[in-house]
């Protein structure tokens, strides 16, 4: 059952780090530090003061930067590897318990997937934002991405089975999304042409 838990907040905080990248590490680091997360071998140095104080500052700057319309697609550009890095690690970083044969693949398919759903996610609203309000709407949407940054952190940590299932229901939706916006054109969609003689 540990094992299970483990896997769980890591994805959980993976699929966190599509919102925002750096509120899990800051999550995680806090959480191991004060022993609600047991942390892998080789990954106790995410629960250091050094770190801490690192990923708060990171925290802060990123959250102030995608308050600005159009730096916020830029940002985009960096957060997106950035992000499926730090899935990764927030998947390696939490399960202890599985052999190292296993935490691997589970941390690069399993972390690297929410992570990289989530982030899709997003930055195809933010676009979406962009097209419909001139990019006046975008540092409401950054408000939203990081509240859900904080939220899917806070739940994978307390309550990770919870957290799984809100990480399976967000992306169950958003492959739901793509499937209708970008499934095939149906034949009775296409506007008719009449026959030439």
């Amino acid at each position: 059952m540990d094992a299970l838990l483990s896997v769980a907040a890591g994805i959980g905080l993976a699929a966190a780090c599509g919102f925002r990248v750096f509120v899990p590490l800051l999550a995680l680091g806090l959480a191991g530090r004060f022993g609600f997360v047991p942390l892998a071998h080789g990954f106790e140095w995410l629960a250091t003061s050094m770190a801490l104080v690192a990923f708060s500052v990171a925290t802060l700057l990123e959250a102030l930067a995608y308050k600005i319309p159009w730096l916020d697609h830029a940002l985009d550009a960096l957060a997106t590897p950035a992000a499926l890095f730090a899935g990764v690690l927030m998947v390696a970083a939490t399960t202890a318990g599985l052999p190292p044969a296993l935490r691997v693949p589970v941390a690069l398919i399993a972390g690297g997937g929410a992570a990289a759903l989530v982030q899709g996610a997003t930055v195809v609203a933010r676009f979406k934002s962009t097209a419909l309000t001139g990019g006046l709407g975008n540092p409401l949407l950054a408000l939203v991405e990081l509240g859900g940054a904080v939220f899917t952190s806070l739940v994978a940590v307390l309550m990770p089975l919870l957290g799984l299932l809100l990480v399976l229901l967000l992306c169950t939706g958003f492959l739901l999304w793509v499937a209708l916006k970008f499934g095939k054109e149906r034949p009775h969609d296409r506007p008719h042409r009449p026959e030439r003689p």
